[in-house]
């Protein structure tokens, strides 16, 4: 049987295709070679079609030149699209500090007025909020806090330079970020919700107070909460640089 290029082609790249070929298929195969003079015989081996199977169309993967050239890119896209969304994410970072503080604060409130207690409210490192519950009728402040917050990211309690006070008026801290009863920082006798939902200092006084909040080196992300003492209302705020909205 005399082989032409067509067909050991076909026997290589498509070895099932081959099998399956009808016999008529086969008999316009195995007509002699026109255009070559090729005759298929027992010292034949693969590696004399090898050309002619490359030749003929074989698929090929990637190179590897090609595979890194792509993820080189893939990352610089990347890389570009974090730099972009940097200024939204220091946002949605400075809302949700300011949304946890706010829920934390009405938490303490409502548990006092529910459970006729009183709520101790403290703060630490500059990015911490604690509430202690007071066992009545001892009158005794549990060692234990109940709810811990630590503000996420880099968000802490600050102000920055220029800043104004919230229209609330409850005052602007000289240094840090909480202002309470016209002073920087906390009173002596702490703060706390009362079991009738008012906040104030240790010796039961109301005491108007806010929260600054805010990510380093980035005044829009400024924002703050306020307490009313006499009622214990809580309040958010949102700055834009020149005033500040709920």
């Amino acid at each position: 049987m005399r082989w032409n290029e067509r067909t050991i082609v076909a026997a290589f790249c498509w070895p099932k295709a081959y099998l399956g070929w009808q016999k008529s298929e086969m008999s316009d195969l195995e007509q002699p070679a026109q255009s070559l003079d090729m005759e298929f015989n027992g010292n034949a081996t693969m590696e004399s079609f090898a050309p002619r199977r490359h030749a003929a169309g074989c698929q090929h993967g990637f190179s590897i030149i090609e595979i890194m050239v792509v993820m080189m890119l893939t990352l610089a896209v990347m890389g570009i699209s974090v730099i972009k969304l940097q200024p939204f994410l220091q946002q949605v970072q400075a809302n949700s500090a300011m949304e946890q503080v706010k829920e934390t604060l009405r938490q303490g409130r409502e548990l006092a007025i529910s459970q006729r207690r009183t709520i101790v409210v403290q703060f630490s490192g500059g990015n911490t909020l604690k509430m202690f519950q007071v066992a009545e009728p001892s009158n005794t402040m549990s060692t234990t806090a109940f709810v811990t917050l630590q503000l996420p990211g880099q968000a802490q309690f600050m102000t920055y330079s220029g800043e104004i006070d919230t229209p609330a008026g409850f005052g602007i801290p000289a240094s840090g970020g909480l202002e309470f009863g016209g002073s920087s920082g906390l009173p002596t006798s702490g703060v706390q919700f009362q079991s009738d939902g008012t906040f104030t200092d240790g010796n039961g006084n109301p005491i108007n107070g806010t929260l600054f909040i805010g990510l380093p080196n980035v005044p829009t992300s400024s924002r703050a909460v306020t307490i009313l003492g006499n009622t214990g209302r809580i309040k958010p705020y949102y700055y834009t640089g020149s005033a500040w909205l709920q």
